[in-house]
């Protein structure tokens, strides 16, 4: 499903935070990427959803190189391939949280009444569609963070990249986030988590240490 390939990556050119790193996640797996702060788990999912080139090396998806692609085809990957799920949620404090989950179907032109059902139905699924008239800066941390995870899952996508996302969450949220997206990796997607917590890092199918 998707691949890095022998990635060189730094911010400053004498200090490389990955060099010749691989790996390869396949359709339907769920993988926690562990290690400590500051280590690049957060550069490691931008890497692989296309926000930022690696210096050397590549990135595939579905068997073709995708990192060498121009601005636009990447930002069109990004709406209609990749899900994510931010650190600190970034949502929108301008707009209500049904307007945040329904920002990705925008970008692909989703029919808007079904992007809605379905916005409605995930808010609904994390127990967050009584916010759903809100702005961000009328709900709890714990509250915006699902609903930053139903943005992520909302259209199907191949792939979700999930940075921390059960990291401000209490036992009965985190476990509804862990539900959704097992969920999606069952029905065939694939999930790449960035996660501290090594409870749901030994809950995948697989942990990759950096």
């Amino acid at each position: 499903m998707i691949e890095a390939r022998h990635v060189r990556f730094g911010f400053r050119p004498d200090v490389a935070i990955f060099d010749s790193w691989s790996c390869t996640v396949d359709v339907g797996e769920i993988v926690a990427v562990t290690g400590p702060s500051g280590r690049g788990k957060s550069t490691l999912l931008y890497l692989l959803g296309l926000m930022v080139r690696p210096d050397d090396g590549g990135i595939w998806l579905h068997g073709d190189r995708v990192d060498t692609l121009s601005d636009r085809e990447r930002a069109r990957l990004r709406a209609h391939e990749f899900g994510f799920v931010f650190q600190d949620a970034v949502l929108d404090g301008t707009r209500t949280v049904i307007d945040n989950v329904l920002e990705t179907a925008m970008y692909r032109n989703d029919p808007p009444a079904d992007a809605r059902r379905a916005a409605t139905a995930l808010l609904e699924r994390l127990e967050v569609s009584h916010r759903s008239d809100h702005r961000p800066g009328e709900i709890s941390g714990g509250q915006a963070q699902r609903i930053a995870v139903c943005r992520a899952l909302l259209g199907n996508p191949s792939i979700v990249l999930a940075d921390e996302p059960t990291g401000n969450l209490d036992s009965a949220a985190a476990a509804a986030v862990e539900g959704v997206l097992f969920g999606h990796a069952g029905r065939g997607g694939t999930v790449i988590v960035a996660t501290h917590d090594p409870d749901l890092a030994n809950r995948c199918d697989r942990i990759l240490t950096l």
